[in-house]
């Protein structure tokens, strides 16, 4: 009977699988795709949005030349609708009197795009590098 047992515990010892060798292969794999990832960096550009006390304090500092655009594309300015082809002169004009002014561009939700890269195109060939965009619901 002893020896059953003994061969028995052999036969048992003998039929297991040896885990270590390929645990070792993972790990080298592992490894070796981490080594050789290529890590790509995002393009784009980081905005940095100014908290409500800084927008205050700038709005104190320099006025602001306000620019609409409605829904339906029509652009004001002065409390007037102008053509997008006026306005480069308001802005060189407006620019002219007040220098230091930034451009506030605010465009409706529903606004065409086409129509606010026009704007903004026109306000950069005015001379004016300080724009910025903004944007309402509608209505």
């Amino acid at each position: 009977m002893r020896l059953r047992r003994h061969s028995q515990q052999h036969s048992e010892d003998a039929t297991g699988i040896d885990l270590a060798p390929m645990l070792d292969f993972v790990l080298n794999l592992l490894i070796f795709f981490i080594i050789t990832a290529v890590f790509v960096k995002e393009l784009g550009i980081t905005v940095s949005r100014p908290s409500s006390k800084q927008q205050q304090q700038e709005q104190k500092k320099a006025g602001t030349i306000l620019i609409a655009i409605k829904g339906d594309g029509e652009i004001w300015i002065d409390r007037r609708v102008i053509d997008v082809r006026a306005v480069r002169a308001n802005i060189e004009r407006l620019h002219a009197e007040k220098p230091d002014d930034a451009v506030v561009v605010v465009s409706e939700k529903e606004a065409p795009t086409g129509v606010l890269v026009q704007v903004l195109d026109q306000v950069r060939l005015g001379g004016v590098e300080n724009v910025s965009i903004a944007a309402t619901s509608g209505g």
